[in-house]
């Protein structure tokens, strides 16, 4: 039989002709056991050892499982209907592992460069990305507030304090995407830095990028053996990305036959045609202002365009990462807020930065479930998540 726990794996021998062991005979897939025995190598064994066991005990005796993981595909409804159950397969384990060790590097890089961790709240009053992508929560019948779509503003109020801070929070969208990369619940580390313009801000990226992946080699090697991923394309994963503006960009586009005009957002599609042609990570740099985000500091020198970038995943994965440089001036923010259909009143205290001793600084944001997604060389990222939330699953 083989035995499971937190480890690994390892086969394990039962003599059936001494009596006390007939009781192996009972056990029933996933049923959970303490055994002694002896470790001895044997080559034909899945991890190379086995155990040779002396002394069995059944602690608790499964019910007929419900899963043969050779019965079902990886990507099927049913999975995520048994999420729970599913956890339990050396598949989810490995990914589960490499996720933790994406995390740890995550606050390893950080506090390594002189970053304070930071808490930020879960609700908000208005809206950082977009009123259309907000989950409204009535608060205690007083008004509706709503779950935060990201700790960017509230990281900007702390530089003013430590200057250099970061965040590991869960972030809210409620985006009606069907893409195999939304979630309406994801994990989001944000980081925001004074003193900063974009690119400062890049390298800080490809550093954490580099730095990330590097650990997952460094630990992870045999999890992405079971998850059967190509671990070259990870090693070649190492500062400096390359860099391409957004003009750039769609030239490549129109090329590979996407007719985008000017102006318009990078879709899935695009971001899956243009990362095919890179081994490593590419920054597409310079988007114009009507793509992002009110905060974003328009680029002096040619103001159509903002001091943004999105850092792109190789193999098809695309956006990992949105950042940029972020407005310090009152007068320019609130005629952006203008500009953009939007109420200056809704972002008192966000001008109130602005107004009592401003910095440069800039910042972004990576989403952690889409880099382990890529990492892993996964299909989809609920597969990266160990209960998956978006439009159409709430369960379990």
């Amino acid at each position: 039989m083989v035995l499971r726990d937190s480890s690994g794996i390892i086969q394990c021998v039962v003599d059936l002709s001494k009596p006390h062991l007939k009781k192996a005979e009972e056990i029933t897939l996933e049923s959970s056991l303490e055994l002694t025995g002896v470790v001895k190598k044997d080559p034909r064994a899945p991890e190379g050892i086995e155990i040779h066991v002396d002394e069995l005990k059944i602690v608790g005796l499964a019910e007929p499982f419900p899963i043969r993981e050779s019965a079902v595909a990886v990507d099927s409804e049913y999975l995520l209907d048994v999420r729970h159950l599913w956890l339990r397969s050396r598949r989810m384990q490995a990914v589960l592992k490499v996720r933790d060790t994406v995390f740890k590097s995550i606050h390893e890089f950080f506090r390594s460069k002189g970053y304070y961790e930071v808490q930020c709240p879960m609700f908000i009053t208005a809206a950082v990305e977009g009123g259309a992508t907000l989950f409204t929560v009535d608060y205690f019948g007083r008004r509706d507030v709503y779950l935060t779509q990201s700790s960017q503003f509230y990281l900007e109020a702390l530089i003013y304090s430590l200057e250099k801070v970061y965040t590991i929070a869960p972030s809210f969208r409620a985006e009606k995407s069907r893409t195999r990369r939304h979630l309406t619940e994801f994990w989001h580390a944000e980081a925001e830095e004074a003193w900063t313009h974009l690119n400062d801000i890049l390298h800080v990226e490809e550093e954490l990028i580099s730095y990330i992946v590097n650990r997952v080699l460094e630990e992870r090697v045999d999890e992405l053996k079971v998850l059967k991923r190509d671990i070259s394309r990870l090693e070649n994963i190492r500062a400096p990305f390359y860099r391409l503006t957004y003009d750039e960009a769609l030239e490549i586009l129109h090329d590979k036959g996407f007719y985008l005009k000017w102006g318009e957002d990078l879709g899935a599609d695009e971001e899956r045609a243009l990362t095919m042609e890179f081994d490593k990570p590419v920054f597409i740099i310079g988007f114009p202002e009507q793509c992002k985000a009110f905060y974003h500091k328009n680029d002096p020198k040619r103001p159509e365009i903002t001091l943004s970038a999105d850092l792109l995943a190789p193999e098809g994965y695309g956006e990992i990462i949105g950042g940029g440089e972020r407005i310090e001036k009152a007068d320019e923010l609130i005629e952006k807020i203008r500009r953009f259909g939007l109420d200056p009143k809704d972002y008192e205290w966000y001008i109130d930065l602005r107004r009592y001793g401003s910095v440069p600084h800039s910042g972004f944001g990576l989403g952690v479930d889409r880099l382990v997604m890529w990492i892993c060389g996964l299909s989809h990222i609920r597969e990266a998540v160990p209960f998956p939330r978006d439009i159409r699953r709430i369960y379990p």
